[in-house]
């Protein structure tokens, strides 16, 4: 085998390997996006109703999130949510490609959303 065909061959296996890996993290990702969807339209409904709520600005503001449970367990959620990492786990996909892409940038090479690929070509010496 020569040093060509080697290459090629390592190229197409690094290939593989990060479709495969970038196709993984795509379900999870969409999952986690999801999540973090609803958790936040919960959180803006019970925001409103807090907010338009006529006895919030007359009691105190523990007693008010006492009056909105659901404004205040969604709240919690969402923010326990953050602290766990939840934004990273849903562009974990762009984070793994654009990490990708800065290392194949040294190569003359760069890869698509979904891990393909590209070749630039080789810069002409003159």
């Amino acid at each position: 085998m020569s040093f060509e065909q080697t290459a090629c061959e390592d190229l197409k296996a690094f290939e593989r390997r990060l479709t495969e890996v970038i196709a993984c993290l795509q379900p999870a990702a969409i999952r986690w996006r999801l999540v973090l969807a609803v958790i936040s339209i919960f959180t803006s409904v019970g925001a409103f109703h807090w907010l338009t709520d006529n006895e919030t600005s007359s009691v105190s503001f523990t007693q008010s999130l006492c009056n909105h449970p659901y404004f205040t367990l969604s709240s919690l959620i969402l923010i326990i949510l953050f602290i766990f990492g939840i934004h990273k786990r849903v562009i974990a996909p762009s984070i793994i490609t654009a990490r990708t892409k800065s290392v194949l940038e040294d190569f003359n090479m760069s890869c698509d959303d979904t891990g393909k690929l590209i070749l630039k070509p080789r810069p002409t010496i003159t």
